[in-house]
């Protein structure tokens, strides 16, 4: 197979191929025909997370079809198209995972992160952490479902009932969860780079109420936010935005400090929560949800080995909606 391989923090990827992988017991591979690049690739290839077993071969939103079967495995059957999400492997056993709070687990295993991902022609994968894609056909633009909209969805129903939610930061995940909120009846208020002027065009043609820099206020308080950018200074920002009482969602595996910031801010019963993971039950929730309310995901396709260079522009800001890798492109 073909991949992209990080083999030191801060590295530029290597294009190798290597020897095609083969199933375990309970594992089945897939033919990847598609992944999209999230912002946790960047953190990862950059050395920002913990415990990164180098070498690893990036990404976690991948669509692709059943070509192996490992020992045990009944389901899914060979030559079914299926999704692969960023969380791989549960333990089944801990205090969370008996709670139903899986994303909690002690012992995890992260595709594309602690496990190989979908930077390759193939990845092998646990088949208890594949959703099926009966619906969703296009590859491309499925791709960014499984991770900016499936940590959207968490994040949205954190968020509770609010009918004014802040998005910011309008990239991958927030002009998804932009019109899942949209179909439920919210108004969207979409906080993104001040002179990001190709994303502000896009949340309002996406239906937003307000578009603006997020270093300003809305012209009413929310009910909510929810913030999708990597920035610590943002936590205080939306803590200004929202009324008493509100939420303020952090949606992030990786954030920047939060700054110090006065008390009269978070007064007055506002919460900040974080984002962590997801279940597969927010997988199998969110993607009959995706096809109910018409998601359109905006995307750009690259050859798998454009990644070093995709990579570049997510960090410059250079995105619109989401990049994906499409192997043999």
């Amino acid at each position: 197979m073909q991949a992209m391989v990080l083999k030191t923090p801060g590295a530029p990827l290597q294009f190798e191929t290597l020897a095609d992988p083969e199933p375990g017991p309970g594992e089945i591979r897939v033919s990847v025909r598609a992944c999209g690049v999230c912002r946790t690739d960047l953190h990862l290839c950059d050395g920002e997370l913990p415990d990164i077993p180098y070498p690893i071969i990036p990404g976690h939103e991948i669509v692709g079809h059943v070509d192996r079967l490992g020992p045990g495995v009944v389901t899914p059957r060979l030559g079914t198209r299926v999704g692969i999400p960023w969380l791989g492997h549960t333990c089944g056993h801990c205090a969370f995972c008996t709670r139903g709070m899986e994303n909690l687990c002690d012992q995890p295993a992260f595709t594309g992160y602690t496990r190989n991902g979908g930077y390759a022609t193939h990845a092998v994968v646990d088949a208890n952490y594949a959703f099926p894609l009966e619906g969703l056909n296009d590859d491309v633009a499925t791709a960014p479902l499984l991770c900016a909209g499936l940590i959207g969805w968490r994040s949205l129903m954190m968020a509770g009932d609010a009918q004014r939610l802040g998005i910011y930061g309008f990239g991958a995940a927030g002009h998804i969860i932009a019109q899942v909120a949209r179909w439920q009846g919210r108004q969207i208020y979409a906080f993104t780079r001040e002179h990001d002027q190709a994303a502000q065009d896009l949340a309002r043609e996406l239906g937003a109420t307000w578009v603006g820099g997020s270093n300003r206020r809305p012209d009413a308080a929310l009910d909510a936010a929810i913030i999708y950018a990597p920035a610590g200074e943002l936590v205080p920002a939306a803590l200004r935005a929202v009324r008493k009482g509100g939420r303020v969602v952090c949606a992030g595996i990786h954030m920047s400090d939060i700054p110090s910031f006065p008390y009269h801010l978070l007064w007055g019963e506002r919460h900040v929560m974080s984002v962590a993971n997801l279940t597969r039950q927010d997988g199998l929730d969110f993607l009959q949800v995706a096809q109910k309310a018409q998601i359109r995901t905006y995307t750009t396709p690259y050859p798998l080995s454009d990644a070093n260079a995709v990579l570049a522009r997510l960090r410059r800001g250079d995105v619109l909606g989401a990049a994906v890798l499409v192997p043999g492109s």
